[in-house]
């Protein structure tokens, strides 16, 4: 029997890297019809790229139908694959405009999320420099767990992240930038929460006795959990989903005190003896150690270190 064989890909084209960047806005979307205003283009023009794409790669990237869009082994790979493609030709473009001494293209920068309700953070004044320094750079802010923005930093997704500090990678460079507390949070249905609760506990091992809900991955969150051998019952992938599930009243968790203060002031959660069940986060801002991040990265780095070191010294 005779086997044929599909030729190789070959060399890739404009065509290519356009249709893969539509790839990766639909898969992104969740499909095609929720990609459409995303690029600015009808879904019919949308399924013809994905379909173009297919055809040119030899695959079957996603199954879509009345059952939705999802998907296929090989389009998961390919997904992995098209965003280190084209985080590299993104860092190839902003190497050519170092080179000619200009700040364009495009920076992703990726934030832990609730930061903007933090009156420590100014990464908002850090972009309004930036924005007049390089007013050609089209920013692109994303918010992600503390796992991913490490991650997306590191492969190249995002040129620069905020996270809290916790283990350190010396494939990362560091800069200290401001400063968040967290408090332990019970809420309106909870029994510690009645107003003439006596039993409040006192020490971390009371604490042990009750159900706690706690970030799913490595951070400060789950470095204390651990040392402290608090009774994870719940988990959660966000400061929201610990926010939701601390109103639940069935689970006590920590939350930063400024996210928190709405639900406090609306009578929602109390804070559980805040003078003991406490720590501090410090955030920082994040590139890759090597090589150099491109001129722009640096430019909106400098801008967040200037941001918060004025604050500092306004203090």
């Amino acid at each position: 029997m005779q086997v044929t064989t599909r030729p190789a890909l070959g060399q890739l084209s404009d065509m290519d890297i356009r249709l893969l960047r539509v790839f990766k806005t639909v898969v992104e979307c969740g499909g095609m019809a929720a990609a459409e205003l995303e690029l600015n283009i009808g879904t019919s023009t949308v399924s013809r790229h994905i379909k173009d794409l297919e055809t040119r790669l030899g695959l079957t990237l996603c199954r879509r139908g009345r059952a939705g869009f999802a998907m296929t082994p090989e389009g998961e790979q390919i997904y992995a694959e098209t965003g280190l493609l084209l985080a590299g030709v993104d860092a190839f473009r902003s190497r050519v405009d170092e080179i000619h001494q200009r700040m364009g293209g495009e920076l992703h920068l990726a934030v832990f999320d609730k930061t903007a309700s933090n009156p420590e953070a100014h990464i908002g004044a850090a972009i309004t420099m930036f924005a007049q320094q390089a007013p050609d750079v089209r920013l692109h802010l994303h918010v992600a767990p503390l796992n991913t923005i490490e991650r997306g930093v590191l492969d190249g997704q995002f040129q620069l992240g905020i996270i809290p500090g916790h283990r350190s990678s010396d494939a990362l460079a560091y800069d200290e930038l401001f400063t968040e507390t967290m408090y332990l949070y019970c809420g309106v249905a909870h029994t510690l929460f009645a107003a003439g609760a006596v039993q409040q506990p006192a020490d971390w091992s009371a604490l042990r006795t009750h159900a706690f809900a706690g970030l799913g991955y490595h951070s400060p969150n789950m470095e204390l959990t651990q040392r402290e051998q608090l009774a994870r019952a719940a988990t959660g992938y966000d400061q929201e989903s610990i926010a939701t599930l601390i109103l639940s009243g069935r689970f006590l968790g920590f939350l930063p005190d400024h996210y928190a203060q709405a639900f406090v002031q609306s009578g929602q959660m109390r804070a559980v003896n805040p003078q003991v069940f406490n720590y501090c986060c410090r955030f920082f801002s994040i590139v890759r150690s090597s090589p150099q991040a491109a001129r722009v990265t640096r430019a909106l780095q400098a801008c967040l270190i200037q941001a918060h070191a004025t604050k500092i010294q306004n203090i």
